[in-house]
């Protein structure tokens, strides 16, 4: 395995690792707070370096499922963090307390390319 594959990999692990902790421990606690919204924005960040590192090692952009399900996941994502920056700065206890529903949508729809790509991946060396 070159280092290019496993840096990325490990990018988006870590992704995945951040993304997870911030929204179970929001929906456990049932209360939006700072601490998770710093997950998510680490979370969202690994993912994009992640991404762009494994780009790096295909050449040419292929539309298909994975990269269709990944872009819809990061954008998600995006919307996600900003809107819970906005509820944790501006937003009231109510939707501190409720916030957590879309957070569980967003994490399981990310939860398709992530596991998509690793599938792909081990595809591809098996020659599948």
């Amino acid at each position: 395995m070159s280092g290019e594959v496993l840096l990325s990999g490990v990018l988006v692990t870590l992704a995945l690792v951040f993304y997870t902790v911030g929204v179970w421990s929001e929906r456990l606690q049932r209360y939006l707070r700072p601490w998770h919204l710093g997950a998510f924005w680490v979370g969202l960040v690994l993912d994009g370096a992640g991404t762009y590192a494994m780009d790096r090692l295909v050449p040419g952009w292929q539309w298909n499922v994975h990269a269709f399900t990944g872009l819809s996941a990061f954008l998600l994502m995006l919307v996600h963090a900003a809107w819970a920056s906005w509820v944790v700065w501006c937003g009231s206890a109510e939707a501190k307390g409720t916030f957590h529903r879309y957070s569980l949508f967003v994490w399981l729809f990310w939860l398709i390319p992530y596991f998509g790509g690793m599938y792909a991946g081990m595809a591809s060396r098996s020659g599948g």
